[in-house]
């Protein structure tokens, strides 16, 4: 007798999709890291170098191992739970949307940066500004929405970090990593993250499952 018991055949479709399409995008960057960055990460709007699909692809873009396996494996724990809750293809959407969402707040404040550096200094060209500004790539905003989501269909559920091993309920760990997001944000004290990208997605997050809990619909499969 065989089964069909693997590890993949136990996630829910669209996390295991997800999964596999950001595994397959991370394999091909470091096979040509130069080529798969300049074209899929998400640039700065009015860089030469922004693609109109940026906004889309860079969600599957990861730039190191640690960087996907932190995301993955959120995505599977947490995922696959909220899946089954949603129902597929309303978490397809869910995903997409705070996906979106990080993004479209993340580049926001770049324009806001930009207008601010353009009035303190008027003599450099507003296009050196935009190709310089740095691609953003990564799941984390979509992730951040998925913990949202969890946290508030399961706030009491009891999470233990890895390290420091500290066991909390899920809302209190969200709340945590969203102030932590939001101080870092605005301080500028931790370089090189999209902050405002991870709190896009909680935002998002956070508002679409009040409006399917409002309407009635959260539990309802598509």
């Amino acid at each position: 007798m065989t089964g069909n018991n693997g590890f993949l055949q136990n996630i829910p479709p669209v996390t295991r999709n997800l999964l596999i399409v950001n595994v397959i995008m991370f394999i091909a960057t470091l096979i040509n890291p130069v080529f798969m960055k300049g074209t899929f990460s998400m640039a700065f709007p009015l860089s030469t170098e922004f693609r109109w699909w940026q906004p889309l692809t860079h969600m599957f873009m990861h730039d190191g191992f640690f960087h996907i396996f932190f995301n993955m494996y959120t995505l599977v724990m947490f995922g696959m739970v909220v899946e089954r809750v949603l129902g597929s293809k309303r978490f397809l959407w869910f995903y997409f949307i705070t996906g979106f969402g990080a993004v479209a707040l993340h580049t926001g404040v770049e324009f806001w940066q930009v207008h601010e550096l353009l009035q303190k200094y008027p003599q450099v060209q507003p296009q050196a500004i935009y190709n310089s500004i740095p691609g953003v790539l990564g799941a984390s905003g979509a992730i951040y929405g998925v913990l949202v989501a969890f946290a508030m269909l399961y706030p009491e559920a009891k999470l233990t970090l890895i390290f420091p091993p500290i066991t909390l309920n899920a809302k209190w760990w969200v709340i945590i990593f969203i102030g932590i997001e939001l101080v870092t944000g605005i301080t500028g004290t931790q370089m090189g993250v999209a902050h405002f990208a991870h709190l896009g997605g909680a935002l998002f997050g956070w508002l679409l499952i009040r409006y399917w809990q409002k309407k009635g619909q959260l539990y309802r499969s598509w």
